[in-house]
């Protein structure tokens, strides 16, 4: 499948009349995986990112440039299409357009742009924002770097609903609809925890409403559905399980355990069909005179 019909499934799924949650992935195997599952999207965090790449916290410390290629790994492995956290653009207005640029190169299906600040100024514990008006520029600038139209940018928020949190809900309306105005294609939202606050969005914008957090009374497929919210993240505990078997795996390696004995190992027929190995062995007929 082409990178310009993996977009055109995403665009699908932001104009159908359902909200789907997509599938946390990070490699070439865990995409596979997911769509060999029947999941309609992929999600890649920016979390999981640091994770897998770096083996560091989610404190933007990865790169562009090593972002951009794990990406490409993925895009080369499978044709799931995949909405790519791509954070704050990794700098300012300039910063994001190139952004956009080498992720749609990778094969990226969308990608989110946000406003918060990063990384935090010195002395600074709590989430900080960009200005209304940075964030405005680093949202045109996202749709001014695409070069295929179909390509999905999203605008995204890190304003919340009040408290302690970095601003009112009040600012998360009035960035809402000043992104769409910027002409972005979807609205990504971290920070909404109530059904109220959903319908706020929902009735002052008419674009596709997609939520990084739907824990508690938000936890309901018919109620986002019906507020145009289309996609609904669940985390990423795909990476967590897979951290919790390797780390299993090697402490009972190291205490012994004959690796005959292990438990929990996948079958060579999962292996096998993950590597594509059929596919491979007809290849190697093909192109090198092998025996399938």
């Amino acid at each position: 499948m082409s990178f310009g019909k993996r977009r055109e499934a995403l665009r699908a799924i932001l104009a159908g009349s359902t909200c789907i949650r997509p599938g946390s992935v990070y490699d070439p195997t865990s995409i596979r995986i997911a769509e060999d599952l029947g999941f309609e999207l992929g999600m890649f965090g920016g979390s999981v990112a640091s994770l897998v790449v770096l083996g560091d916290p989610d404190i933007a410390l990865i790169t562009l440039t090593e972002l951009a290629e794990q990406m490409r790994r993925m895009s080369r492995a499978s044709t799931l299409p995949v909405l790519v956290d791509a954070d704050h653009g990794y700098g300012n207005a300039l910063n994001v357009r190139r952004t956009v640029q080498e992720l749609e190169a990778a094969g990226a299906a969308g990608l989110t742009i946000e406003d918060t600040l990063m990384p935090q100024d010195y002395g600074v514990s709590e989430p900080q924002l960009i200005s209304l008006e940075e964030g405005v520029g680093k949202m045109k600038a996202a749709l001014d770097g695409r070069s295929d139209p179909a390509l999905v940018i999203m605008g995204r928020t890190g304003t919340r609903g009040g408290g302690a949190a970095a601003s009112s809900f009040e600012e998360c309306v009035e960035r809402a609809k000043a992104y769409e105005a910027a002409g972005v294609d979807a609205l990504f939202f971290t920070g909404l925890t109530t059904r109220e606050q959903v319908k706020a969005i929902s009735a002052v914008t008419a674009l596709p409403i997609v939520l990084g957090n739907t824990q508690g009374e938000l936890d309901d497929a018919g109620f986002l559905s019906s507020q145009r919210v289309k996609i609904a993240l669940q985390g990423h505990a795909p990476f967590a399980a897979a951290t919790q078997a390797v780390y299993d795996t090697l402490k009972a390696l190291r205490d012994g355990v004959q690796p005959k004995e292990l438990k929990g190992l996948p079958s060579a027929q999962l292996t096998g069909r993950l590597t594509r190995e059929a596919d491979v062995k007809v290849r190697s007929a093909a192109f090198l005179g092998l025996k399938k």
